[in-house]
């Protein structure tokens, strides 16, 4: 699978642009995109600075960090639930 094509800065610069009067059909030529693209990227980006997009890509890490975090305690939590479950018989 390809990599992304266009960093989130350079999607604001060109939904900027499309903002500005560009019609969407030579927009999407322009950036080689679908349609549907512009749209996503416009629900996604939509409104937003460079700055906004730095900051959303930093909570998007920090985010991830955090459900792996708590994947692994859950993970712990559930492995010490079942070794305390068990019934220890002492040898005989």
């Amino acid at each position: 699978m390809k990599g992304k094509r266009y960093l989130p800065e350079q999607i604001i610069q060109a939904l900027a642009e499309a903002d500005a009067g560009l019609p969407l059909g030579q927009f999407c030529r322009k950036y080689g995109v679908s349609e549907a693209t512009y749209y996503n990227w416009k629900a996604k980006y939509g409104g937003m600075t460079a700055n906004d997009a730095h900051r959303l890509k930093d909570l998007e890490n920090e985010n991830g960090r955090l459900k792996k975090l708590v994947a692994d305690q859950a993970l712990d939590i559930q492995m010490l639930k079942e070794v305390c479950s068990k019934n220890f018989q002492s040898p005989k």
